[in-house]
């Protein structure tokens, strides 16, 4: 199953008559003798997405499934890629002991598809909410970052890039109002890479995204731990604006995104949200740890502003030179500190 009918009119039908997760939606027949199928959920790229229970366990709780079907054109490369699934199965598996991502609950192969079983989590993404409360201000995209930025830090440090951040892929959890990073696209990443000869492969095949949201590295192949800082904060934009990064302008010189005049943010605040969408990656913040810690200093410079000192500290005949001039008090460092790190963006 490579292919799906053009027209997206048609999709759904299409997938409840043709592939046989669809065709048991609603039925009693049970997948594997455990999974009840109730709906179809959605579809990318890279396969199908169904509601489902657990029909064996207590109180049969809801799973999703998530149907991936790499294109294949031998034996050889579905073996290669059925390693490749497994493999990247296994390291979903970890970072699903996050409360920020879905449990990887069960993988397998039937009939050449693989499948995902992940945890239902209830709830509605940020796309859907936006849409439905409207805009964040400065002061909620700004709490957004401090809960998302410390789940970024841990699927980077187990060697994972998500490669899809976006508002889609956001969820806020219904019983908690928790936000929960869905959709990784590291498996269908090695999947489409193990489905294809080398020879064969292409940018545009290869790609793993979303227009708009990937920064040009990643369309290249070539995505770094800061692809997934550009990407989220290209969704800051959208939280803060409404706009999708298609509907923004873009500098003919640079191509980045012309947002300034779109947001209502403070200096500092949006020097912060530049270098998250810096285009070059040298420019860009390296890791999560980085934007944090950015985050943290800036909500100091509000109380601190008197401290910004332009003129060195006077001597003093009475004192011995280097005491004058080596001891700083807490609040000096401080300041420093701030005034550095303001003139290190200001130059980017």
């Amino acid at each position: 199953m490579n292919r799906f009918p053009p027209q997206l009119t048609q999709l759904h039908e299409w997938i409840l008559q043709e592939t046989r997760l669809g065709r048991m939606c609603g039925s009693p027949e049970r997948f594997r003798d455990r999974y009840e199928i109730l709906q179809v959920l959605g579809r990318g790229g890279f396969g199908i997405t169904f509601l489902a229970k657990n029909a064996v366990l207590p109180g049969k709780p809801l799973c999703v499934i998530k149907q991936l079907c790499p294109k294949v054109t031998s034996i050889k490369s579905w073996e290669r890629a059925c390693q490749r699934f497994k493999k990247e199965a296994k390291a979903l598996g970890e970072l699903g002991n996050h409360p920020q991502i879905p449990m990887l609950l069960d993988y397998f192969e039937v009939k050449g598809e693989f499948y995902l079983v992940q945890e239902y989590v209830r709830g509605s993404t940020l796309a859907r909410e936006i849409k439905k409360t409207g805009l964040k201000n400065e002061a909620t995209v700004r709490k957004f970052l401090q809960e998302l930025l410390p789940v970024l830090k841990y699927i980077h440090q187990h060697g994972t890039i998500h490669r899809d951040i976006k508002p889609h892929n956001l969820l806020r959890c219904e019983d908690d109002g928790r936000i929960v990073l869905i959709d990784f696209g590291a498996v269908k990443q090695e999947l489409v890479n193990a489905g294809q000869n080398s020879i064969h492969r292409h940018a545009t095949t290869n790609f793993v995204g979303t227009m708009g949201y990937a920064p040009p590295e990643q369309f290249s192949l070539n995505s770094v731990y800061a692809s997934d800082i550009y990407a989220l904060g290209v969704t800051c934009l959208y939280l803060l604006t409404g706009k999708s990064p298609l509907e923004f302008s873009y500098d003919q010189n640079t191509g980045e995104i012309c947002w300034q005049q779109e947001v209502n943010v403070s200096e500092s605040f949006a020097l912060i949200l530049g270098k998250m969408v810096k285009i070059p990656v040298k420019e860009r913040f390296k890791s999560a740890q980085d934007v944090l810690r950015a985050l943290e200093i800036e909500s100091y410079v509000p109380t601190l502003t008197n401290c910004l000192t332009t003129q060195p500290p006077r001597s003093h005949t009475h004192k011995k030179p280097e005491l004058a001039q080596g001891y700083l008090t807490p609040a000096q460092k401080t300041a420093i500190a701030i005034r550095e790190w303001k003139a290190k963006l200001n130059k980017k």
